[in-house]
């Protein structure tokens, strides 16, 4: 239904300008993190004409997608695009390095790497043994200086042993595991859920403390399906857009 707000047409529910200007923000940030709009955004007056909305509606959307950081907004200057969010694939099982290789070189600082008990949960997961031991990687990712993203990986002690010897640094741990196995990986669980960054999250990550994060919960398996790799992957919720393709299976109406 084609809404305008200057012709009053009434809408089912709520007609409130936080509404309406939610609905103009949702637009302007798709073109922002699509790429569509880099650099100058349209003035006031234009997306009030785009979106029939009034100007002050429009201010409003422009004002929540520059606490977002998206966008900047000075006198005689006008309204910038601050900043691009990077594109993460939902639909393909690619590492950090992989998905960002357009952006840039992804760095990994390795704060741990070594050998723990693992918790009863991750052995489960993992096809062990409760108490068997298991090889734990916490990386704070960066593409330039930027840090993205903070990963708390545990391996499969066998192929963990030989992903320590190599250099973790450069390297995603999703390579390693294939050179290392002489297999592919297969496919992978995940779950994905909003997360405010705890204070000691939020100094490793350089982001506010309360920041929304993306948490990435995956469970990756060989081709020959054995799980491998259980990560917890924490990541700048205003750095990193989750992307994917859906197709829809028969619905059930149709193939009764």
């Amino acid at each position: 239904m084609q809404v305008s707000e200057r012709t009053g047409t009434k809408e089912p529910g709520h007609d409130r300008r936080a509404d309406r200007a939610r609905r103009v923000a949702d637009v302007v940030r798709h073109q922002i993190l699509s790429g569509a709009l880099d650099g100058t955004v349209p003035g006031e007056q234009e997306l009030a004409a785009e979106h029939g909305a009034s100007r002050n509606t429009v201010r409003a959307a422009l004002a929540l997608l520059r606490d977002e950081g998206l966008i900047d907004r000075a006198p005689k200057v006008g309204t910038r695009v601050a900043a691009r969010k990077f594109d993460h694939g939902l639909d393909v099982l690619l590492g950090l390095q992989e998905t960002l290789a357009e952006h840039g070189t992804v760095r990994n600082e390795v704060r741990v790497a070594g050998t723990v008990t693992a918790p009863s949960a991750v052995a489960r997961r993992l096809g062990l043994t409760p108490g068997e031991q298991v090889v734990y990687i916490e990386r704070l990712r960066f593409l330039a200086d930027l840090p993205l993203s903070l990963d708390l990986t545990y391996l499969v002690p066998d192929i963990g042993a030989e992903v320590l010897a190599h250099d973790l640094a450069s390297t995603d741990v999703f390579v390693l595991l294939e050179q290392i196995t002489g297999r592919s990986l297969g496919d992978a669980e995940i779950a994905l859920e909003a997360v405010a960054a705890d204070p000691h999250t939020a100094v490793t990550l350089d982001a506010p403390a309360g920041a929304p994060l993306l948490m990435l919960e995956r469970l990756t398996r060989l081709d020959d399906g054995r799980p491998v790799d259980l990560e917890y992957i924490r990541m700048r919720g205003d750095r990193i857009t989750m992307r994917g393709s859906l197709v829809r299976s028969a619905p059930e109406w149709k193939v009764r």
